[in-house]
This record gives structure tokens, sequence and C-alpha cells, in this order.
């Protein structure tokens, strides 16, 4: 029934027919369409939606109060300061897996089967699940702004610095959302997308700048850690955000690698998800 209401704005015309602005016109309502019908989603499960919120809170509140007096961060900044943006980072990439899980849960209940049978752009299944996933980031980001700033957190740089740092986590959590989107369209239910996640997530997570400068390492995991895109997005925020005094290079050289990296990853994620797609339906 919900797939049906949700749906049935497509079937008035022909996606295919018409000339390319007809087609893109096609392709930007269906995928708003989708869009709408996996946020909707989230709202009837608002237990989903609190324990992604929950996760990165208890992140904050653990490494701000437990073991931050433990970690020490050059430059003298403090270390809440330098904690944050990475928890943007890290709490982005792993909300990366509800698009893995919600295409392999789609799959399994026969729903894009049923999206198929309907006059609709095939590519909105993906285009429409990957900008939910975007609009339920803007929301946690806002969440976990608000907990930073009352746990101390306090931003050096400026609105319009602060700012270019979030779309620059949104940027990123959206390429990554294509890589777990090959994942959820691989796996044959959304338990086993979920376990297939997890082992891509710790290592680029917890191996990284997010927490723990770099140079505590060990010295032939420090390479890695360093320029491995998590790392390099969540340098590119703490320079975008507090300064580039504890990142060991200027703002530029951060941003425009994290650049590299989404762009990469999208070019190369993207075609090989629309490949998935269309063997697997």
């Amino acid at each position: 029934m919900t797939t049906t209401a949700i749906a049935a704005p497509t079937v008035s015309g022909a996606p295919h027919g018409g000339g390319i602005l007809t087609r893109a016109r096609w392709v930007v309502s269906d995928t708003l369409t989708l869009t709408r019908r996996n946020l909707l989603a989230i709202t009837r499960i608002p237990e989903a939606l609190f324990f992604s919120t929950v996760q990165p809170i208890m992140f904050v509140l653990l490494f701000r109060y437990v073991f931050g007096g433990a970690i020490a961060v050059p430059g003298g900044l403090p270390y809440v300061d330098y904690l944050m943006p990475g928890i943007f980072v890290q709490t982005v990439a792993f909300g990366a897996v509800s698009t893995s899980i919600g295409l392999a849960e789609d799959l399994q209940k026969g729903l894009i089967e049923r999206f198929r049978a309907l006059p609709m752009s095939r590519g909105a299944v993906l285009t429409g699940r990957t900008t939910a996933d975007v609009v339920r980031n803007v929301f946690v980001v806002i969440i976990i702004t608000a907990v930073g700033l009352a746990v101390g957190f306090r931003p050096t740089t400026g609105a319009l610095s602060y700012t270019a740092a979030i779309l620059l986590i949104l940027l990123f959590a959206y390429a990554l959302s294509w890589g777990f989107a090959v994942i959820g369209l691989s796996a044959p239910n959304s338990e086993t997308a979920q376990v297939m996640s997890f082992p891509i997530l710790f290592p680029l997570t917890f191996i990284s700048a997010a927490f723990v400068p770099v140079h505590s390492m060990p010295s032939w995991l420090q390479g890695f850690a360093t320029y491995q895109p998590v790392s390099v997005t969540v340098s590119a925020c703490r320079a975008l955000m507090v300064g580039a005094q504890v990142t060991g290079h200027s703002t530029w050289f951060w941003t425009s690698r994290s650049l590299v990296w989404s762009v990469l990853f999208l070019i190369v994620l993207i075609p090989l998800a629309i490949h998935r797609y269309r063997t697997r339906t």
C-alpha cells in the first residue's frame, strides 16, 4: 500500500519518451519521489533514527570525558576541538551503512521488482536512496553540532569555513553511500549487508586521525593513517573548523585531497553500483 501510494505520481506518463530534457525531468521527479519514500520510512521507524543519533552522542561523551584527558594534542588545541571534526566524519561514515541495509531490505522484500513494473527511471532507486541518506545526514550533523557546542566545542574559523566543512562532510558521505549501495546490492539480506559493511568501516575510521594524532601510531602505520580517505577528510574539516595548526599542512592541501577522494569514489562507485543493480535486478 505504501509503495503504491508513493510511486503513483510516476504512472501518469512514461519517463522514457521525449527528448533529453523530458527524460532528465522524469529522472529528477522519480528521484525526489523515492527520496520522499525513504525519508518517510525513517520517520515511521523512529527507533532507528534515535539510535543512529545516540551512537555519535555517546562517542562524543566517551572521548570528551573519559579518554580526552589522556590524549595529548599538538599545538595546545583543546581535545574537544580536535575531536569533533573526527566525530562528524565518523558519524556520516557509519550512517552510510543504512544505504546498504535499505537496498538489501528492498531487494529482499521484492519492492525493487515492483518499482521495475512502473514507468519510472530505474536509476531513481539508487539516487533516491543515496539522496535520502544525505538529507538524514544533514539532520544528524545539526544534532552533533549542538552536542559539540554543549560540551565545549568552539569553532574558530568563522561561519563560512564551518559551512564549507559541513558541505565537504556531506559530499564525502554521499560518495561513501554509493560504495555501500554496491554492498547492499551484493548481499543476500540486510543482516549480511550490515556484517559486510563494518569490516570496511572500522579500519578506515579508527586507523585515522579522527580521534588521536597520527604520530602516536607505529611508524609503519602512519602513512596509511595519514592519507587514507577518512583521515584526509577529517584533517580537512579540522583545518576548516578550528585552523590548520594541528594538521601539518595548509587547509587547501587537505581540502583538495578530500575533494579528490570524494570525486574519485563517485567516478568509480556510481557506475559500479548501476552495473550491480542491473545485474541483480
